[in-house]
């Protein structure tokens, strides 16, 4: 019998292959999606009904050092027209929308694109904004003329709220980012961002297909910010606002020179923190930038000091041993030295006299102070300039410029060239290459009195600072009666005639230019310095500098320290009663 042999049909079993393949890569296919991106399309199913949205806590308040409010957050409402899901609901609603739009003063049914939005949100449950910033006594209108509305509702959220305005901007600082989610930007709000911010919360909402909220719940509650308590004493910092007028720039700070609490800050041109809590427009923030009113001339510029730099010069030539308590000198309107005359401007005030070296601080004397420039090297007049304090930073809780208190090391290394013994006269007096920051004039004026340096501080519970001055307390004292002489018979003898005021001072008038470019502007006049230390009656003392920008001479901010004083002395006498 003959055996038949049959041929496969390739194309049979080309079939069944393929079809078993395919239906494997099915079944991993299916696998793969139910198993491996199970927790992937779970969450995207829970996406079709669920909805997360955060919870802004309150951000914390910024007081001052009796609790008053600087910084807080005010309830702001706004009416939202809640959708019904009815398609012609809107229709009779004509009535309601009128009345609504004589409380709110905004002709809703005469707004084609507000009704459009309307009408959609009564379609598919979306909600409509009909009027943001709603007065309390507006919404008391609408709860009582329309009670039980549940197309009606009223929302409240926290915005920030600057009471006091312009007052103690650069030190507050404001909020950006509004929208999405409010930051500090600058000062406290800045630096103290995590402790005011708090923690948000969230809710987690239920809706249906067409979005209509079904269930709410909360799974996580926002708590609030924590309040900063600063050493700004709002009274004084009013006072200081008021006297410092607002066309001019410069700096004002009051601070305690026992502990450093910065009791007033004041830096001109300031701003207006509250509008950046709602829309820019770009030309407005232009001007702000152009007009740097966001720079905190008390920390972050620095200045030639001028003649408040001869209390270190001073200093340094008692303790160098150039000069004694008893050293007396002639003033004749200008030294020479290589040649060259350095003139002096006392001699117009009080004429050709000899002066001890005490007189010789309290009137301002260039040639004295000249003198000792001929006898002491820059770099020994520099370290005194640091042991007291300049040429570095303070580290106050604000960005601040370290300033520069040259030396012949540092000349050699941006300038490419030896330090000239000329050089060191004009330094003996704060011009050339020296520049200070108003905080730093504060805290030499103030270890002057303590003997000691301290750290500025702008928030209650700080610590306190301190760093041993490493100056002679005969050479500390010397320098407290030349202040003393300055008030009672030298540049700044007009303090002298207030009232149970014990003050201790020294003006400046600091070049910015040569003296031949005075008429070509007004940013080629002198800055006007005045820094004093004063007490009034059974009050701590303090210590106060004005710096006003091309002020042209100290008698502008010999002025206003006048202004400011006189107004401290009746503030404090106010307060007892």
């Amino acid at each position: 019998m003959q055996t038949v042999l049959k041929i496969p049909n390739y194309k049979i079993v080309a079939l069944v292959v393929g079809m078993f393949m395919t239906f494997m890569i099915m079944i991993g296919r299916l696998g793969y999606l139910q198993i491996y991106l199970n927790d992937q399309f779970s969450i995207k199913s829970q996406k079709n009904f669920l909805r997360f949205e955060t919870i802004r806590p309150p951000r914390g308040n910024i007081i001052d050092a009796h609790g008053t409010l600087l910084a807080t957050n005010q309830p702001v409402h706004t009416l939202v027209w809640c959708g019904s899901g009815k398609q012609n609901a809107l229709e009779t609603c004509h009535t309601l929308l009128e009345k609504l739009s004589m409380i709110i003063n905004k002709p809703l049914l005469e707004d084609a694109y507000l009704m459009k939005e309307m009408v959609l949100a009564e379609r598919f449950h979306r909600r409509v904004v009909l009027a943001e910033d709603l007065s309390f006594d507006k919404v008391c209108q609408i709860e009582e003329m329309f009670p039980g509305c549940e197309q009606l509702c009223i929302e409240t959220e926290f915005r920030r709220f600057y009471p006091y305005t312009t007052c103690a901007s650069h030190v507050l600082g404001y909020l950006g980012n509004i929208k999405v989610a409010p930051s500090g930007c600058m000062g406290i709000e800045q630096e103290f961002e995590q402790d005011l911010k708090g923690q948000q919360g969230t809710k987690q909402k239920t809706i249906n297909s067409l979005g209509k909220s079904l269930a709410v719940q909360t799974i996580q509650d926002a708590l609030a910010g924590k309040d900063i308590q600063t050493t700004l004493d709002l009274s004084l910092q009013k006072l200081v606002e008021e006297v410092f007028p607002a066309d001019y720039r410069g700096a004002c700070v009051v601070m305690n020179p026992k502990d450093g609490s910065l009791v007033a800050v004041v830096s001109r041109p300031s701003f207006d923190p509250n509008v950046f809590l709602m829309p820019l427009m770009p030309d407005e923030w232009l001007h702000m930038q152009e007009g740097q009113l966001f720079l905190n001339r008390v920390f972050n510029v620095a200045y030639p000091p001028g003649s408040i730099f001869k209390l270190v010069t001073t200093a340094a030539a008692l303790q160098e041993g150039i000069i004694s308590p008893e050293t007396r000198w002639t003033c004749c309107g200008h030294t020479m030295f290589a040649n060259r005359k350095y003139l002096c401007q006392c001699t117009k005030t009080w004429g050709k006299d000899e002066l001890t070296a005490q007189q010789a601080l309290a009137r301002s004397c260039n040639t004295f102070f000249y003198e000792i420039g001929k006898k002491i090297p820059i770099d020994t007049l520099a370290r005194y300039a640091h042991a007291f304090g300049l040429g570095q930073k303070t580290t106050v809780h604000f960005p601040e410029k370290t300033g520069l208190i040259p030396t012949s090391q540092w000349k050699m290394k941006v300038k490419g060239e030896r330090w000239w013994p000329g050089e060191t006269l004009s330094a003996t007096i704060g011009q050339s290459f020296i520049l200070v920051t108003p905080i730093q004039v504060a805290r030499l004026v103030a270890s002057i009195f303590t003997g000691y340096l301290v750290t500025p501080r702008i928030v209650a519970h700080e610590p306190v600072v301190r760093h041993p001055l490493t100056i002679h307390t005969d050479t500390l004292s010397f320098l407290r009666d030349s202040m003393r002489a300055v008030v009672t018979q030298g540049t700044g003898r007009r303090m002298n005639r207030i009232k149970d005021l014990e003050i201790y001072a020294k003006t400046s008038t600091a070049q910015t230019s040569g003296l031949d470019k005075r008429k070509l502007g007004i940013q080629h006049l002198e800055h006007g310095w005045f820094a004093a230390y004063f007490s009034y009656k059974h009050h701590e003392p303090l210590v106060l500098v004005f710096l006003v920008e091309n002020a042209g001479s100290s008698r502008v901010t010999a002025m206003l320290a006048k202004k400011f004083l006189l107004g401290y002395t009746q503030l404090m006498d106010d307060m007892k009663i």
